[in-house]
């Protein structure tokens, strides 16, 4: 169950479950679009994997118990500024390479 983070590890901007900015890797890292196009380049600071757009769960349910109503998201913050001459470093190699070749 992904935990839909409360806001972008690196600026700390809000993203409510609803957020359309919320973008997440495999390990769900959680990055604002903004942050992620512009600082990151699709490559994450932690992992070094691709992103992609954090899934919408459901406000309400329609079936089961599937809906924020029984799974809400998380509260807790990871706010981590990201180091961005480390980064730079730690990207260099990996940044031109697409996501599912890293």
């Amino acid at each position: 169950m992904l935990e839909l983070r409360p806001s972008c590890e690196h600026c700390d901007k809000p993203l409510p479950p609803e957020s359309l900015e919320a973008k997440i890797c495999s390990f769900e890292c959680t990055f604002c679009a903004e942050c992620v196009d512009t600082l990151f380049g699709n490559v994450c600071p932690n992992c070094g994997g691709g992103f992609v757009p954090r899934p919408i769960r459901p406000k309400r349910t329609w079936k089961g118990k599937d809906s924020l109503e029984f799974y809400p998201a998380s509260t807790v913050k990871k706010y981590r500024p990201v180091n961005l001459e480390a980064y730079a470093s730690f990207a260099k190699e990996i940044r031109n390479l697409r996501p599912e070749e890293r």
